[in-house]
């Protein structure tokens, strides 16, 4: 599919913003912007002057092209609870939304959390919020009552959206008790909507509380769209927080928009009749941009799903796809690792014919997985479009383009950048580096959906992001641009090990372990040695059917020597049958590490089996041995 737009030459910056003019012109405005960017390093301002709504982007021009009747929303949760949403529906579950804020004195630039589950509901929440101009702050279901608290503070909301409960892995999780506990001390929250599932009483503080479903029949069926300034803040979204404070990741709503809407075209090539199903929940990035908006600009159906994926039983996904026939599908590598691990009976039991493109997204997907998801999942038929991008940059930055032309795939690249998009590969001084040369991924030229600071913190925005490479955006990732020009992503720069003066990413050792066939999933930790510096231990999970032996340790080392060096070589692996993960399958390093040391492993409330830790604790009589050899200078020997 070809765009005329991309005749556009991009040898200047007035080249770049016509380009970028071009692209917004496929949304609703209701009044042209006067000039396309307004660049004050290292902050962008598109579409200066320009008004639209997001809520109005995504619902009423579907309705006013007669597209009521067609299906937003396939929503389905473990225990086979399903249902179909048009856009008719999601249309005036929205506008009640609004009507019920607005009744409860929500305006224009107030701040109000969304803290709910995958459901329907959450779309509707989030569209209404920016409806009335107010700028949303999603905090994903499974934070703990304190890191809600954190993001309520620092983003001085006045008001939060939730429910009673969130189910996950057959139980309900109690979500207002949790916003309870976050509000126990005094704050700025005026009131809080509540959701109610379930016919049960909640709890509920009388003059703050407000139950969504006794207001809901009698709130006006259709509230005027506000027309916001295009750099109007349309959402906050707080990174996790491992470490250190959360930053407030702040989007714009005009170049956001534009920038979502363009990328999942041209990634995806989503079309009339596409049944897309992006796996994310709406906590992360991903959630916003590609299973709420760009989604619904385009007008495609979608599938929404509550649950683990692989609870009931490890084919539930597979059995989704099948169900609702869905065309594109998009998943990252660490759920794809896991399901590696199951028989494939699991799969080949369902039709996934219908499945014409996936995606993978959240982190670097081994060459050895891609090749996986292309065959087994894919057919070997299916375009694998493997995307790089953050929570700052708001969309796709580095991904093949199914929607354009489509570059040849390299397992295992992220292939090439987007149009209007100048990335490089560069040095500790900020020089791009020889072809096959390892360096530090950065953006040179501003584009629409990168977001315009941290909410109430432009100094830390500047020392983060743009004060260690003059006039780039430094990303924070490790990177080679290869011969062809193709990225490969090796994980973060801040997720490295210093071995005796070499700096490796754990993603690198990570994925060394994997091309052991035994191996379905691997977490490399660094832990302390006097001369080296650091010296690594694995955690590895093993696929169904092989068991853990000396041999196989020895294959995983040699392994590691083989592709990365000796200098590297692990000192100790260790089984396990899980991985300390949250729930949107990121691996918490922090809580192996404390293992390791014999810290406190913290806050492990976001973690989608509290269990797995006991299991990694249950080796620590072996780690400990590790770590008194360590201690002694004599571990970790080459």
């Amino acid at each position: 599919m070809n765009n005329p737009s991309f005749s556009v030459s991009m040898q200047n910056q007035t080249d770049r913003e016509t380009f970028w003019e071009q692209q917004a012109e496929n949304l609703p405005w209701f009044k042209r912007w006067t000039n396309a960017l307004k660049w004050e390093e290292p902050f962008a301002h598109w579409f200066v002057n320009g008004q639209i709504n997001a809520s109005y982007a995504c619902l009423d021009v579907h309705i006013k092209n007669g597209r009521q009747d067609k299906v937003a929303f396939y929503w389905e949760d473990e225990c086979g609870n399903n249902r179909t949403v048009t856009y008719g529906q999601l249309f005036i579950m929205t506008n009640k939304y609004a009507s019920i804020m607005c009744d409860a004195g929500v305006q224009s630039g107030d701040v109000v959390i969304v803290y709910l589950p995958m459901t329907p509901e959450a779309a509707a929440a989030m569209l209404a919020i920016a409806r009335i101009g107010a700028t949303q702050s999603v905090v994903f279901s499974g934070f703990s009552a304190a890191a809600l608290r954190d993001r309520i503070d620092d983003a001085h909301a006045k008001f939060v959206f939730t429910a009673d409960v969130v189910y996950r892995k057959g139980r309900y999780i109690n979500l207002k008790q949790l916003v309870d506990q976050a509000l126990e001390a005094p704050c700025t929250i005026k009131n809080v909507f509540v959701i109610k599932r379930l016919e049960q009483e909640c709890s509920s503080v009388q003059g703050r509380d407000l139950i969504v479903n006794h207001l809901y029949e009698q709130a006006a069926d259709f509230v005027e769209p506000v027309h916001v300034e295009s750099n109007h803040p349309l959402f906050i979204l707080y990174t996790s927080g491992t470490t250190g404070k959360p930053k407030g990741i702040t989007h714009s709503t005009g170049g956001y928009l534009t920038y979502v809407y363009a990328t999942i075209k041209w990634a995806f090539n989503v079309q009339e009749d596409s049944v897309y199903w992006c796996t994310a929940d709406i906590g992360w990035i991903t959630g916003h941009s590609y299973v709420i908006y760009g989604p619904l600009m385009h007008g495609i159906s979608s599938i929404m799903y509550e649950g683990a994926p692989d609870y009931p039983a490890p084919d539930q996904w597979w059995k989704l796809i099948a169900k609702y026939k869905a065309t594109i599908f998009y998943t990252s590598p660490t759920a794809l690792r896991m399901f590696k691990r199951y028989d494939i009976e699991h799969i080949i039991k369902h039709d996934l014919s219908s499945l014409k493109i996936l995606g993978s997204v959240g982190e670097p997907i081994n060459p050895e997985v891609w090749q996986w998801y292309h065959d087994v999942i894919g057919g070997k038929r299916c375009p694998v479009i493997d995307t790089w991008w953050q929570t700052e940059t708001g969309g796709f930055m580095i991904a093949p383009t199914a929607g354009l032309e489509l570059v040849d795939l390299k397992p295992g690249s992220a292939t090439k950048p987007m149009p209007g998009i100048e990335a490089d590969v560069v040095d500790e001084l900020g020089n791009s580096v020889p072809a096959g040369t390892k360096g530090f991924l950065v953006i040179k030229k501003p584009w629409p959906g990168m977001t315009i600071g941290l909410y109430n913190d432009s100094e830390r925005f500047k020392a983060v992001y743009w004060s260690r490479f003059k006039g780039m955006y430094y990303s924070g990732d490790y990177a080679i641009k290869d011969d062809n020009g193709y990225f490969w992503l090796l994980g973060r720069a801040d997720e490295v090990l210093n071995i005796a003066g070499h700096r490796i990413g754990t993603a690198e050792i990570e994925s060394a372990t994997v091309t052991v066939l035994e191996v379905a999933e691997a977490a490399a930790i660094g832990v302390f040695h006097p001369i080296k510096g650091e010296c690594v231990v694995i955690f590895a999970i093993l696929r169904d059917g092989f068991t853990s032996s000396l041999e196989l340790e020895k294959s995983i080392i040699q392994s590691v020597k083989t592709q990365i060096g000796s200098f590297v070589v692990p000192s100790g692996v260790y089984f396990v049958a899980s991985l300390p993960k949250t729930r949107s399958g990121k691996i918490m390093r922090r809580v192996l590490r404390a293992v390791l040391e014999g810290l406190p492993v913290g806050d492990v409330t976001t973690l989608e089996n509290e269990a797995s830790v006991d299991e990694i604790k249950c080796v620590y009589e072996q780690v400990s041995s590790l770590l008194s050899k360590s201690k002694s200078s004599s571990a970790c020997s080459a």
